[in-house]
């Protein structure tokens, strides 16, 4: 599983303190953008715009510190296109 909600909750609570609003808010908008960047990986017609689009998704999980999201997007950028591995992903931000 990659959603590691307290970490999630932690980074979150870190980078604005207890405003419950603004971490939903927040916790929505890392959501939507693991959501935009899978698409991009399940859209990537070469081998660049896979790790590309595998690069984005390690980042954006390393700033909201979802280790494993982070960990399985590492794996996908050495491995472009690989369907496993998709798989996999798509199940790890379907938990988000």
């Amino acid at each position: 599983m990659a959603y590691d909600p307290g970490a999630i909750d932690a980074a979150l609570a870190a980078a604005v303190g207890d405003e419950p609003a603004l971490i939903a808010e927040l916790r929505m908008a890392f959501v939507d953008s693991a959501e935009r960047a899978l698409v991009a990986l399940e859209a990537a017609a070469d081998e660049e715009a896979w790790r590309t689009a595998a690069a984005r998704l390690k980042g954006l999980a390393a700033s909201f510190g979802a280790v494993r999201l982070m960990a399985l997007a590492g794996e996908a950028a050495d491995a472009p296109q690989d369907a496993a591995i998709l798989a996999r992903l798509q199940r790890s931000v379907s938990r988000l």
